[in-house]
Formats: C-alpha cells, sequence, structure tokens
C-alpha cells in the first residue's frame, strides 16, 4: 500500500477512483484483521426480515458496527442481546457504498458467567413483568393421567430413569417426543415439542394428560437452551399441565418458573406424575373398612333408636279396641235402624198411593166423557168426506214419491236407525255395568255393616223370643233364651230344664245340663 501511495515525482501524486481507494483500504483491512476477536456490549440490535442480525458492539470510548449473517444466526449457541456483554469472533471488513468499516461476526458468547448470569436475570424479569411466572396461571396436576407426554432426548439416561420410575409407581402409557437437549436445535425443538403436543388432534395417538420436559445435569451453557424466550412462552401457553425436571436440583432454568411444577430431577418428575399403585390400593382398602364400620354402627344405632321408640308407642290392640267397640256398637244399631227406616218408607207409599187413587179414577172418568162425545159426534158422511179428503192427500203424496227416493231415503233411516241401535247398546251395556258395580258395592257395604259379620268375629246375640236383649237383668226375666252365633243358634233354658242347641237348617239336639 505504500508503493501505492508513493509520489513518484514531488508535486505530482497518482490519481485514484473511489472505487479503487476503497478497495484498497478493503485489502488492507481485511489481510490485517482477518481473524480478531472483539469484547464489548451489544447495542443497536436489529433484526430485519432477511434474517441477518446487525449490531453495534461499544465500550466507553468507540462503537464498532457489526453483522452476523442468517446462515452464521442460526448455529449460534446464545443469541445476542442489547445491554449483554459478549465477546465476538470475526474478521474486519469494509462497505465502500458508506465508507464504512465492519466486523462480520462468526461467533458471539457472553464475556464470562456474570454476563450470562446478567442476560439471564434481565430476561427474567421481563418475562415475570408480562405475567407469565404468576401463580395464578399455573394449573393443578391431576392426579392420575393416562397419558404422560415426555420431551427429551431418546437416548440419555433421563428417559430410562422417567420409564423405569413410573414403571415402578404405576405403569401409565408415554409418548415421547425427541429432542436436542443443547446446542442451537434445543430452544426451537423443545418449543415445538411443547406446542405440538398441546396440538394433538383427536386420532389414534391419544392426547396427553400431563408433560414432562426433562435433561440431566450440565453447565449454564448446557441448560441454556431451556432460558430462551421460545421455550419459556411455550410452557406458560400450554394448556396441558407441565412439569419441568432440567438438570440437577441446584440448577434452575426459566421454564422452571413458567412450568405449573418444578421437579429437582427427572425421577422426582416421574414421582410427582403419578401415585404408587400399592398405596392407593390400601388406602382404597382402608378407606372401604372405615365406611363399612361406619353403615354397621349407624344401622346399630339406629336399630337401638328405632327400638326405643317402638317400647314407647302403645300396643296395636289397644289402639284399636275402642274403634272396634263403637263398631259393634254402631252395627248392633244398624240392623232395626234399616227395618225402621224401610218401614217408614213404605208408609209413605201406601199414603201417596192411597192420596193419587181417587184422582187417577177422577181422571180417567173424564178422558171416557171425552171419547164418548167424540164418537157421538162422527156421522157417516162427515166419516166419508174426511176419508175423501185423506184420499186426495195421499194421492197427491203418492205421486210425488218414487221408488229411488223411497229407497234412498229408506237407506238413510236404515242407517240411521242402525247408528242409534249401536249406541243405545253401549249406552245400555255401560248402564247395566255401571248398575251391577253400585250393586256389588252396596252388597259389599250391606254385608259389612250387617251384623253377620260381627257374629263372626266372636261375639253373639241373645234373643227371647222376638226381643233382643242387651243386659244381663233383661235376660234374668225370661225362662227361654236364644243365643245365636255365626254357625247358628243355641235354646238356652234359665232354670234346670235342658238346654237345645238348634243348628243351622237341622233339628235342635239337647244337651244336658243348664248353662246358668
Amino acid at each position: 500500500m505504500s508503493d501505492l501511495l508513493e509520489d513518484d515525482a514531488p508535486g505530482n501524486a497518482p490519481e485514484f477512483t473511489v472505487s479503487e481507494i476503497s478497495g484498497a483500504v478493503k485489502r488492507s483491512i481485511e489481510a490485517g484483521f482477518s481473524h480478531v476477536r472483539v469484547r464489548g456490549e451489544v447495542g443497536r440490535l436489529s433484526r430485519p426480515r432477511s434474517g441477518h442480525i446487525y449490531l453495534d458492539l461499544k465500550d466507553d470510548r468507540s462503537v464498532l458496527a457489526s453483522v452476523i449473517w442468517k446462515g452464521v444466526s442460526a448455529r449460534l449457541a446464545t443469541q445476542p442481546e442489547e445491554g449483554m456483554e459478549v465477546i465476538a469472533t470475526g474478521r474486519l471488513t469494509t462497505f465502500p457504498g458508506q465508507s464504512k468499516y465492519q466486523l462480520v461476526i462468526e461467533d458471539i458468547r457472553p464475556a464470562g458467567m456474570g454476563a450470562l448470569m446478567a442476560m439471564l436475570e434481565k430476561r427474567r424479569a421481563a418475562l415475570a413483568a408480562e405475567g407469565l411466572f404468576d401463580e395464578a396461571r399455573k394449573q393443578k396436576l391431576p392426579f392420575l393421567p393416562e397419558v404422560i407426554g415426555v420431551v427429551t432426548s431418546p437416548s440419555g439416561a433421563v428417559i430410562r430413569d422417567i420409564l423405569h420410575r413410573l414403571r415402578d409407581r404405576f405403569p401409565r402409557k408415554v409418548l415421547i417426543w425427541p429432542v436436542a437437549v443443547q446446542g442451537a436445535k434445543c430452544a426451537p425443538e423443545v418449543a415445538a415439542a411443547i406446542r405440538g403436543f398441546n396440538a394433538f388432534p383427536v386420532g389414534r395417538l391419544p392426547r396427553p394428560d400431563l408433560l414432562i420436559v426433562a435433561r440431566g445435569g450440565g453447565s449454564l451453557e448446557d441448560l441454556w437452551g431451556f432460558n430462551e424466550e421460545a421455550v419459556v412462552r411455550a410452557a406458560a401457553e400450554s394448556s396441558i399441565p407441565l412439569i419441568s425436571a432440567v438438570g440437577h436440583e441446584t440448577d434452575t432454568t426459566l421454564i422452571d418458573y413458567a412450568s405449573d411444577r418444578r421437579a429437582p430431577t427427572p425421577t422426582a418428575a416421574a414421582e410427582m406424575a403419578v401415585p404408587v399403585r400399592l398405596d392407593l390400593l390400601n388406602w382404597v382398602g382402608d378407606q372401604g373398612a372405615r365406611a363399612t364400620r361406619a353403615a354397621t354402627q349407624a344401622v346399630a344405632l339406629r336399630r337401638q333408636r328405632l327400638g326405643d321408640l317402638a317400647r314407647g308407642l302403645p300396643r296395636p290392640e289397644a289402639l284399636l279396641e275402642a274403634a272396634r267397640q263403637r263398631l259393634d256398637y254402631l252395627g248392633a244399631g244398624l240392623d232395626p235402624a234399616l227395618r225402621a227406616l224401610t218401614r217408614e218408607k213404605r208408609m209413605r207409599f201406601e199414603a201417596q198411593a192411597a192420596r193419587l187413587a181417587p184422582a187417577l179414577e177422577r181422571g180417567v172418568a173424564s178422558r171416557r166423557v171425552v171419547l164418548g162425545r167424540a164418537d157421538a159426534g162422527l156421522s157417516p158422511a162427515r166419516l166419508g168426506a174426511a176419508v175423501r179428503q185423506r184420499r186426495e192427500v195421499l194421492d197427491r203424496l203418492s205421486a210425488r214419491m218414487s221408488p229411488d227416493r223411497l229407497a234412498d231415503r229408506m237407506g238413510r233411516d236404515r242407517q240411521r236407525f242402525d247408528e242409534l241401535s249401536a249406541r243405545f247398546a253401549r249406552v245400555a251395556v255401560q248402564g247395566v255395568a255401571q248398575r251391577q258395580e253400585r250393586l256389588a258395592a252396596l252388597e259389599r257395604l250391606r254385608q259389612t255393616l250387617g251384623y253377620t259379620e260381627t257374629l263372626k268375629r266372636g261375639y253373639a246375640v241373645v234373643r227371647a223370643g222376638a226381643s233382643v236383649l242387651t243386659t244381663r237383668e233383661a235376660a234374668q226375666a225370661h225362662a227361654r233364651l236364644e243365643v245365636e252365633f255365626s254357625d247358628g243358634t243355641l235354646g238356652v233354658m234359665t232354670e234346670g230344664g235342658p238346654a237345645r242347641v238348634k243348628r243351622g237348617g237341622g233339628k235342635d239336639e239337647p244337651e244336658q245340663g243348664s248353662l246358668f
């Protein structure tokens, strides 16, 4: 370059075009700074739709424009963020279009653990401010999930530990979504797996009831994929309850804050997912035994209470005695009352008949007089004229009447007659059935209220002739009594004469001795 700029003659410098001088500067800078490592703070970061990343590296005195091409950006383990202190590795070059030099970054890493932790804390605070870590968003884990989805590496010891622990505690169906658990592919694959499980359609594969995102222990850089914003948002948006089991108990990642439950290890996540089957069986047995004891005690207490209440109740016979006695009393007075009522109705009927007979005779006599007068007023001439007049009327009517019209009218009249006959038959059958039911009901009432039913319950009727005796004093006043039972009558002498039993419809049979 020194030869290029050297003066060939004093006062006569060579001329260069802008492109020539820009190309010379570009070659000089790229030759001298083809591989450099620059430490600085990320400022003014932009990500256009092309996929490239444009950013500034700065310190307290200078700013260096930098660019990360799309292909390199996809391979970065850590994506740069504004305010992050980094160490960038790349080469210096120029951008002739603006006479600027810039650093083409091929790799970028946080400048030590302090930078990573600072970026992690900044990201955690930003996501927490959005409410992604709120306890109100967290879901309750299902008590016994049917299907468990596991997001982890299929070849590590983590999945074997989870499957072994689930098999020991309570075997369940497990769906494994294989992902990379570190490196540049970790974050997008884990986020896609969580969203994929949530988007499971109804089909041959069942939708999981619980998700486990698991990985073994490692350094902060190894676990960095689980601190990425895409993974945290996918975990917070999951409609399926999610357990995070990333690293060991001392390792904490941002997915632990967004998940519904954090497990210190993958094995502990399997223990949180399902209960112990034997413990459940023992608990169910204990609950069944407790329920049986409680039911037995409740039945015993109620049986004792029922017995105590039953002892305080009166005897059923005592409750019915007064009603039975009242029924017997009313039944004994029913037969005489019916007879008296019948006599009263008969006498009233006879009195009415006696009053109607003269009126009927007078009516018949008056009608006979009217008929006699009408017969006397009829003469042969008047009868002949009336007959001729009626015959003329009949002739006119017969001329107006034809056989077809008569047949049609007779058919209609016969149809009407048949309908009336059918209706009458139905009404007659219904009336007979109703009266038969009424008669049967009255017969049952008569048998129920009659004194013969009372005799069947152990009672008897004592008579002296046609009189019914109801007191002992009345019975002592007669020498011969007749006692009626349900199966016959018994003749009784009040003194030493023989007593005779009169069977129903049979002869009297003597018995020895007296009943008094």
